[in-house]
């Protein structure tokens, strides 16, 4: 189990600098030029050549590439081009808003979704079986922007006004100033998520239930509550994990749309103004710490996967 982990962690750090090679030279292939955007009307050849080079945009492409690399290591994520401010004083609230929001939902869709798909898979065949199946296929055919959509067309317009269509700054700028503006972007990222989880969890529910060794607990005249709770679930989360990891990386990723969609002051509303406006710095701390976050919560689920299910720890050795 051991040598398992030490190998994904580095086949981790591997990925995890394949892809900083791909997002510095994705942010190059960027139209535009970083410099004319931060200048703008006042863009003159002078100023230009000026900015580029305290920026060291006129260095060549590898140089750029392994000084931005050296001061991650050296946890500097440099300075932002569009308002001079560090990056991680920039993006500090901002990250602190988004664990807010991914914090949320999963909080709620994984013991949600976990709870759905068990007592769907003990119900099989049965109405509230057959209702769950067509509701999340339904909502996983659904892109998230399109069910933010319908939520604020639901509970922020016409008669149930309820709660507010996009986030309004107030009080200290945090998440938790006005909880009643995190229900929304939460329920999309929960019901964004679900739907994969719970389908998962029914159909390796349905799996173990029909497996020897919950026939011969039954056999011995456990209560049907310890057979579940003992020996048919722990059996399912090990396989299930793996599918719960990837939706929540999902979190790290899909927060930009949601973020963007409902204007949450988060990471993925600032990883869109960066874009816009060519902030370089941000572009690339913000695309590799998804990526980074990616990684880590595979690694986790890998864990999980080990401690919950012998078969894959013997398989491990």
């Amino acid at each position: 189990m051991t040598r398992m982990l030490v190998k994904r962690i580095l086949l981790g750090v591997v990925i995890l600098w394949a892809v900083s090679v791909v997002v510095f030279l994705a942010t190059q292939a960027l139209p535009g030029d970083a410099a004319r955007a931060i200048l703008g009307r006042e863009a003159t050849p002078e100023r230009l050549a000026a900015l580029r080079a305290q920026l060291h945009l006129d260095e060549p492409m590898w140089v750029q590439y392994f000084s931005w690399l050296g001061n991650i290591f050296r946890l500097d994520l440099g300075t932002s081009y569009a308002n001079g401010m560090p990056v991680a004083e920039l993006l500090g609230s901002r990250l602190n808003n988004s664990l807010a929001l991914m914090l949320c939902a999963t909080v709620i869709s994984v013991p949600l979704s976990i709870l759905v798909g068990t007592y769907s898979a003990l119900r099989r065949d049965k109405a509230f079986d057959h209702a769950t199946s067509v509701v999340s296929l339904v909502l996983a055919s659904l892109p998230e922007f399109v069910v933010g959509i319908v939520l604020v067309l639901v509970f922020s317009t016409g008669l149930l006004n309820l709660l507010p269509a996009v986030y309004v700054m107030t009080g200290t700028g945090s998440a938790w100033s006005d909880p009643t503006q995190l229900v929304l972007p939460t329920l999309t990222m929960v019901l964004a998520v679900s739907p994969y989880i719970v389908r998962i969890m029914r159909a390796t529910m349905i799996e173990v239930l029909e497996s020897e060794f919950v026939q011969q607990a039954r056999l011995k005249g456990l209560p049907e509550r310890t057979v579940i709770l003992r020996h048919a679930l722990p059996n399912s989360i090990g396989p299930v994990a793996q599918v719960i990891a990837l939706q929540l990386a999902w979190l790290a990723g899909g927060v930009v749309i949601v973020e963007f969609l409902f204007r949450f002051p988060g990471i993925g509303f600032a990883l869109v103004d960066a874009v816009n406006n060519r902030d370089l710095p941000v572009v690339q701390t913000l695309t590799l710490a998804i990526a980074a976050v990616y990684i880590v919560v595979n690694l986790l689920a890998d864990v999980v996967s080990l401690a919950a299910n012998p078969k894959v720890r013997s398989a491990a050795r």
